[in-house]
């Protein structure tokens, strides 16, 4: 057993599942909701921002539901198994996090206020879990595709800090990083909700408000 303890942990690349060198499934090819493609390339003037905030089933329609974006897709980031298989990633055996990948027009939403709607749906002081759902593919991440949004990220933390720690919140456990590589899940997992309207959502924040674009951070 890789965790011989009841507290998961990450595994190191010696011990991360070997994985593939190609998918064992396609990625499906458009949104069931928005009816726009889900693979690149995208269109020019758009921009791609990723977010792991628990279960991506719940977390892909809020998204989703927001104007500006024009496409959402699920998948596997921040780990070193190549193109894992769903339930490897649930053994907690690939160092992956459930990701939603979303693809927005910067004219029309901001990556600031697709921060905000990270923070605060959900609750980025939990660790390896989310709510019910624990382990480590639920850990809380950013993964950023410019040095203007790893700034900004990072700004929007120490921010939303602030008011978590006067609402009595231990620190902040999200992981904001330079994407790597996304590997997209199962066709299933894709808009799982619009497909499963009474499926599982996971999903809750933590009832504080983020400051972002009110406030900045001391520090």
């Amino acid at each position: 057993m890789l965790f011989p303890t009841r507290e998961p942990r990450l595994p190191t690349p010696e011990e991360a599942l070997k994985g593939r060198p190609e998918p064992e499934f396609p990625l499906q090819e458009r949104h069931t909701v928005l009816g726009t493609p889900l693979g690149g390339p995208y269109p020019a003037g758009l921009e791609v921002a990723d977010f792991a905030l628990g279960c991506f089933w719940g977390a892909e329609r809020k998204f989703w539901q927001t104007e500006g974006v024009w496409t959402t897709l699920v998948g596997y980031q921040g780990g070193h198994t190549p193109h894992p298989a769903y339930e490897e990633v649930c053994s907690g055996l690939t160092g992956h996090t459930e990701v939603v990948r979303v693809v927005f027009d910067p004219s029309v939403v901001s990556y600031a206020t697709l921060l905000k709607l990270f923070w605060e749906s959900h609750n980025p002081t939990q660790g390896f879990r989310q709510g019910n759902d624990r382990g480590t593919q639920y850990r809380s991440a950013i993964y950023t595709h410019s040095a203007a949004q790893q700034s900004t990220a990072e700004s929007s933390r120490d921010a939303y800090q602030q008011v978590l720690t006067g609402s009595g919140y231990g620190p902040i456990t999200t992981e904001i990083l330079p994407a790597g590589p996304f590997y997209y899940a199962e066709p299933y997992h894709q808009q799982y909700l619009d497909k499963n309207p009474a499926g599982y959502c996971g999903i809750g924040g933590t009832g504080v408000s983020c400051p972002i674009g009110v406030a900045k951070a001391e520090g």
